[in-house]
């Protein structure tokens, strides 16, 4: 009885430990003009990694949403964050035969007012370590196309230029207690410092 507790004790202590990388992450989304137009929910489960998007400033429309390679978003074009996010070397697309890219997510759709709302699903992804982790090294990003993915043509599915685009990593939200920078803040910060 003795040995079993302690095997019990230990067992716990070790998933506890364990416990460092998150299971839910949020970013904050960008346009190219800078603007925070939104926000993804990220959370581990089992299967993939769910996320729940919401922004706004998008034309009305379809839009495609990727999991790019790399955690960059420099504007305007957002051409830092890579390829879609392919550890397994597939064909792009959700509907292709030989695909998809983990990176590819279904289409969302922005209403007249150009707000989106949607809970999509990052099949095989992952936060732990290994190839598939969307935190691995500098993290990925999730990027906004001005086009719906017709989930089949490569590379991207004709789903046009980027617009939006939020980084995904370990350290993508400020630190406990402080709040994200928000860019139409510092535009009033320059204009009162000159």
């Amino acid at each position: 009885m003795r040995r079993w507790l302690i095997s019990l004790i230990l067992v716990l202590i070790l998933s506890a430990c364990q416990s460092g990388t998150p299971n839910v992450k949020e970013i904050d989304i960008y346009n190219s003009s800078a603007d925070m137009i939104g926000t993804a929910k990220l959370s581990e489960q089992e299967g993939g990694v769910q996320v729940k998007l919401e922004v706004n400033g998008l034309s009305p429309g379809f839009h495609g949403v990727h999991i790019h390679e790399f955690g960059k978003c420099e504007g305007p074009d957002f051409k830092s964050s890579g390829n879609h996010f392919n550890p397994d070397g597939k064909e792009h697309g959700l509907m292709h035969p030989e695909g998809s890219h983990i990176g590819d997510l279904p289409n969302i759709e922005a209403d007249s007012s150009g707000y989106a709302e949607a809970e999509l699903m990052a099949d095989e992804a992952t936060f732990t370590d290994g190839k598939n982790s969307l935190l691995k090294e500098d993290g990925t990003s999730l990027v906004i196309t001005a086009d719906k993915d017709d989930g089949v043509n490569q590379p991207g599915g004709k789903s046009g230029e980027r617009v939006a685009c939020g980084i995904i990593k370990k350290d993508a939200k400020a630190k406990e207690g402080e709040e994200p920078t928000d860019p139409a803040e510092l535009e009033e910060e320059e204009k009162e410092e000159e």
